[in-house]
C-alpha cells in the first residue's frame, strides 16, 4: 500500500516523514461522469471499485461498469446524453461500441483527441480527489476507498467545483444545444501496490 505523495510545509531543517506499512496490495478504480446543461446545476456521477487481488475478482472498471454508469445517469437526468470522452482502452472495445449503437436514441458519443487531458473536465475532478488523499497514510484499502468516496460526495454537493473543472478546459460555449444534456466521462484508477 504505497500512499500517493503530496507536498506540504515542514519545519526548517526537518523533513516530515509519514510511516506506512509495506504489506498488502490493491487498487481503487473510479469511473466518473461529469454532466453539464446550460441553465441547470452541474452534476457528477461516479462508480468506485476495489481490487484486492482475489482470484476471479475484476481488476478494475470494465465496459459493463461504464454502461451501467451511463444508464444510471440517463435515468437520473431524464434526457438524452451527448458524451465526450477520451480514448481510454475501455471506451473503444467492441462491446462498448455495440452498447453505444444500441442506445443511439439517447446517447451520442464524441471522442477527444488521442492525448488531451487539458480538454477533459473530469481530469479536474480526479485532481481534486487526489489532492485530498495526497498525504493519506491508509491502514488498509477500505480506508482509501472511504476517503475517495467521501471526497467525491463532497464534490457532488459543490456544483461550483464541477463548473470550475469545465471552465479550466476552455470548452464553454454559449451555443450549446439546450435540448441535450452535455456530458463528459472518463474512467481512471488510483493505484495502490
Amino acid at each position: 500500500m504505497t500512499p500517493p505523495r503530496g507536498r506540504s510545509w515542514g519545519r526548517k531543517g526537518s523533513t516530515p516523514v509519514v510511516r506506512v506499512r509495506g504489506r498488502g496490495s490493491g487498487r481503487v478504480s473510479i469511473a466518473g461522469l461529469t454532466c453539464y446543461k446550460p441553465g441547470k446545476r452541474s452534476r457528477t456521477f461516479y462508480s468506485v471499485r476495489e481490487y484486492r487481488g482475489r482470484k476471479g475478482e475484476p481488476k478494475g472498471i470494465g465496459w459493463r461498469d461504464l454502461c451501467d454508469l451511463l444508464v444510471r445517469a440517463h435515468i437520473q437526468l431524464g434526457g438524452p446524453i451527448v458524451l465526450v470522452w477520451d480514448n481510454l482502452r475501455m471506451h473503444l472495445v467492441e462491446a462498448m461500441r455495440r452498447f453505444i449503437a444500441d442506445h443511439a436514441d439517447w446517447l451520442i458519443v464524441f471522442q477527444l483527441p488521442s492525448y488531451a487531458p487539458d480538454l477533459n473536465p473530469q481530469e479536474g475532478i480526479w485532481s481534486l480527489v487526489k489532492r485530498d488523499i495526497g498525504n493519506l497514510a491508509a491502514a488498509d484499502l477500505g480506508q482509501i476507498t472511504r476517503a475517495v468516496k467521501r471526497r467525491l460526495k463532497q464534490i457532488q454537493y459543490r456544483p461550483d467545483l464541477v463548473d470550475g473543472c469545465l471552465t479550466s478546459t476552455g470548452l464553454i460555449t454559449d451555443d450549446w444545444p439546450t435540448s441535450r444534456i452535455q456530458a463528459q466521462a472518463v474512467a481512471s484508477s488510483v493505484s495502490r501496490q
